[in-house]
């Protein structure tokens, strides 16, 4: 005898396939995996210390009173956590009394919602740091600017930066490190 066909089963059917391409789609979304094999670079110099070819200005229109120049207050080398990373993080003071954190020669992933964070955890080598970032004070410098190159992140006035002791590169999707460094002072 030949089978009978029935149309009962096919919205069971065509709720598993909307179901599947709504998670498939809002899997792309929520890991976009295509940014591993994007790459952003940025490269800024540091405010304040401007090169010039130009001889300096001598005579009676010169000024008597130096420029102070930017000075790094603490630094350390990035180490990889969740993704591959290297680079030098640097706390800098500016002329103006300002403070950045600069990333210099950074190389990482590039991923969802990276972030620049300056805190107080320690930095801890492998697995044990991926996650301790947000244990304790941090503060966000803002989004990551581009996973290669030197960039600057200006501190907020109102962020003492003698508080803080470390720099990570915080995906804030997945809540893991991608790099961080330990600022030793100078």
């Amino acid at each position: 005898m030949g089978r009978v066909r029935t149309a009962a089963g096919r919205p069971l059917i065509i709720w598993v396939l909307t179901v599947a391409v709504a998670g498939v789609g809002f899997g792309l979304y929520w890991f976009q995996p295509w940014k591993l094999w994007q790459d952003r670079t940025v490269e800024e110099a540091l405010p304040g210390a401007v090169k010039t070819s130009a001889p300096p200005v001598t005579g009676p229109s010169a000024s008597s009173t130096p420029v102070p120049a930017p000075k790094t207050l603490a630094g350390g080398g990035l180490i990889s956590h969740e993704h591959t990373t290297s680079g030098m993080v640097k706390l800098v003071r500016l002329a103006d009394g300002s403070h950045v954190v600069r990333l210099e020669n950074l190389d990482t992933s590039n991923g969802p919602d990276l972030r620049v964070w300056l805190t107080d955890s320690p930095v801890k080598q492998g697995r044990a740091g991926w996650h301790v970032f947000d244990d304790g004070a941090y503060v966000s410098l803002g989004k990551l600017k581009g996973n290669k190159g030197s960039q600057n992140y200006p501190l907020p006035a109102d962020v003492d930066p003698s508080r803080y002791t470390s720099v990570s590169i915080w995906c804030d999707r997945f809540d893991v490190s991608f790099g961080a460094a330990e600022l030793v002072r100078a």
